[in-house]
């Protein structure tokens, strides 16, 4: 079996650099055999968001770059996870759940899809350990106008 790295190489990315919070927030916590993973937003490699992963969907953001912009919150996460546990390949357990916040408008009824997003990259980087519980929900606003935003809890040892 491949390691995560080897995975993201493979399909020609790589983890960013962890995200600092931008407000009275911690970016996860650990506690037992649990890691909480706050919301990451859909941040590009340069930590940046780029134009086309901001505002709504089923207005100016297309389906195809909101489901690019969960696979971006999903490396976020990963980055995270990464921070918190130091070696995703030896500690995870178990990605118990994702938690995704799509900017759509009040008719775009088109969520699970871009959601699939995260959550394919996620088995696609994980395997069987990335299989996961998940909730997901339009809002009217996200931080920085972003399109996606995705939280998510693992199980480490």
């Amino acid at each position: 079996m491949s390691s995560v790295k080897e995975r993201l190489q493979r399909l020609g990315l790589t983890l960013p650099k962890a995200a600092a919070p931008v407000a009275n927030y911690v970016p996860f916590v650990r506690t037992g055999s649990l890691v909480v993973i706050s919301g990451q937003i859909c941040f590009g490699p340069n930590g940046k968001l780029a134009p086309e992963h901001t505002g709504k969907l089923g207005a100016e953001v297309p389906v195809e770059a909101g489901v690019a912009a969960a696979r971006l919150c999903a490396l976020n996460v990963l980055a995270q996870l990464d921070a918190a546990v130091g070696d995703i390949d030896h500690a995870v357990v178990q990605c118990v759940r994702l938690g995704g916040f799509i900017n759509a408008v009040p008719s775009f009824a088109g969520l699970a899809p871009i959601m699939n997003g995260a959550s394919d990259l996620m088995v696609e980087l994980l395997g069987d350990r990335g299989r996961h519980a998940r909730s997901t929900v339009g809002v009217a606003e996200l931080p920085l106008d972003a399109a996606v935003e995705v939280e998510a809890m693992f199980e480490v040892r």
